[in-house]
């Protein structure tokens, strides 16, 4: 019997034989003002407007076989509640996208506006550093398929607030410390790479994807059988590492993909058109 990989939400069953390990390509779209833009290294002083229309864009990721974005709220990064809620209901109205949306999301509110918005996760970073016992509490009431955590590294600790503030959390027991209260679905940027396009952190992930974590609720036994603490590594675990940041060139997805990465979020490269469509048809 071929042994089968399953990879992620709404991915097929492919041989495990083959080599191959699907990954999920997540464009990033991110917004100010209602505008399509991107920034580099996350300052809000160096931002380029790509579309004045976000629901053209996601319309035209779907066109070319995309199935999943990462919406960011970047005025509600910075101003720490979500405001551009009705460009994510355009998109989740009018397209078949698979969205996860991020930035400003702090409060009961918000969280349930986004959902009610059309979101099919929600991506939570500032409020895990911030508030963490509501972010736990929206981990048990929604389900870990549907939360996030958001780990933005700068020089291996983690930023908050759109990337303006740092914090004294170091990103890999950040990550083991979420891990252990549920969290699956990880995306790690480093700010450092994000916009760049100067390629991904590479040892970064692959250093998350080999800690030793202690299973989380619901992941304490396999075919009934506890796993000792530590016996598996978080890539084993089937901790879900989404990598953001530095995507250049195709190449780099391969990389993300041979060791194991569950998406990658590509932003620059498609609208600078470092990365085609054509190119990316192995993995969409």
């Amino acid at each position: 019997m071929t042994n089968k990989l399953i990879v992620g939400e709404g991915c097929k069953e492919i041989p495990a034989c083959a080599g191959i390990w699907l990954m999920r390509i997540i464009p990033a779209i991110d917004i100010i003002d209602g505008k399509c833009v991107r920034l580099s290294q996350g300052d809000y002083n160096q931002k380029t407007v790509y579309n004045e229309d976000p629901l053209e864009v996601a319309k035209e990721f779907e066109a070319n076989g995309i199935k999943h974005l990462h919406l960011v709220d970047l005025d509600g990064a910075k101003s720490s509640h979500v405001v551009n809620w009705k460009v994510l209901e355009r998109i989740a109205g009018q397209t078949g996208l698979h969205v996860d949306f991020g930035g400003g999301v702090k409060t009961d509110e918000d969280i349930k506006v986004v959902f009610e918005s059309g979101a099919k996760q929600v991506t939570g970073g500032s409020i895990a550093v911030k508030d963490a016992a509501t972010f736990e509490g929206w981990i048990s009431r929604y389900g870990t398929d549907k939360i996030i955590l958001g780990a933005d590294a700068k020089d291996g600790m983690i930023a908050t607030h759109g990337w303006l503030e740092s914090s004294e959390l170091e990103v890999i027991e950040f990550i083991k410390e979420w891990n252990k209260k549920g969290i699956e679905y990880v995306i790690c940027t480093d700010i450092a790479k994000d916009g760049m396009l100067a390629g991904t952190s590479n040892e970064l992930y692959k250093e998350i994807l080999s800690q030793p974590l202690i299973p989380s609720r619901g992941r304490e036994t396999k075919n009934g059988n506890p796993f000792p603490i530590g016996e598996m590594s978080a890539g084993q675990w089937g901790l879900k590492l989404i990598a953001s940041g530095g995507v250049a060139v195709i190449e780099d997805l391969y990389r993300l993909r041979e060791m194991g990465c569950e998406g990658a979020i590509v932003g620059k490269a498609f609208y600078e058109g470092r990365i085609t469509f054509k190119e990316l048809r192995e993995f969409v």
